[in-house]
């Protein structure tokens, strides 16, 4: 799929209504890679990408309630059913941005942590991306990407296979990461899940 910002909006905007229903089993997968963000009660948290707004109530747990969950999407179908029926109001739960995480309303180091699921195949400017999430966080907060699934699995459900140059293989991701101020520390890819953990240089 493209990482046009405008073809982004149009496919996900015509798949939002339906978008948990296709993926039911998912959220003990999000609970735990949030669990794995080391999140303290009092941080303050962005889900990058949110779209419906699985990560957004494990966030907020995370956090607890004198912390901060933002939830950025450029998608506005995907913002509207983060706060639908299913999940009843998100006031409480999360602030929602309509916005590019290329130009976050957020000042600098306002961040403790920013999860981003599927985020990193989406962005038009991968290290421009990742450098403007890092702008946002504090030397020493973390970012992970993640997938419930992972890169072999993913590929495969698309009828293709993974190739060497794909931006989430180990190899690529690593100097994209730390071009744009991160560092990676921890890398799993596996069927079951897809996490990449980084921290914010100084």
């Amino acid at each position: 799929m493209s990482d046009d910002p405008t073809h982004v909006r149009e496919f996900f905007g015509a798949r939002a209504a339906d978008w948990d229903s296709r993926f039911p089993d998912d959220g003990p997968a999000y609970a735990a890679a949030v669990d794995e963000l080391d999140l303290r009660p009092g941080d303050a948290v962005l889900d990058a990408g949110c779209g419906t707004g699985r990560a957004l109530p494990p966030l907020r747990a995370a956090v607890g309630p004198t912390g901060t969950v933002l939830g950025a999407d450029l998608t506005p179908e995907m913002l509207e059913q983060a706060v639908g029926a299913r999940r009843g109001s998100a006031e409480g739960i999360a602030t929602l941005l309509l916005a590019d995480v290329g130009r976050l309303p957020v000042r600098d180091g306002a961040l403790d942590a920013v999860f981003g699921a599927g985020l990193i195949s989406h962005l038009a400017e991968p290290v421009a991306g990742l450098r403007e999430l890092a702008r946002a966080v504090r030397p020493g907060g973390r970012l992970a990407l993640f997938h419930p699934i992972g890169r072999a699995a993913l590929a495969a459900r698309h009828g293709r296979q993974i190739t060497p140059d794909d931006l989430r293989a180990e190899p690529q991701l690593r100097p994209v990461l730390a071009e744009a101020g991160w560092r990676l520390v921890r890398y799993v890819d596996e069927d079951a899940r897809f996490l990449a953990m980084a921290v914010r240089e100084d």
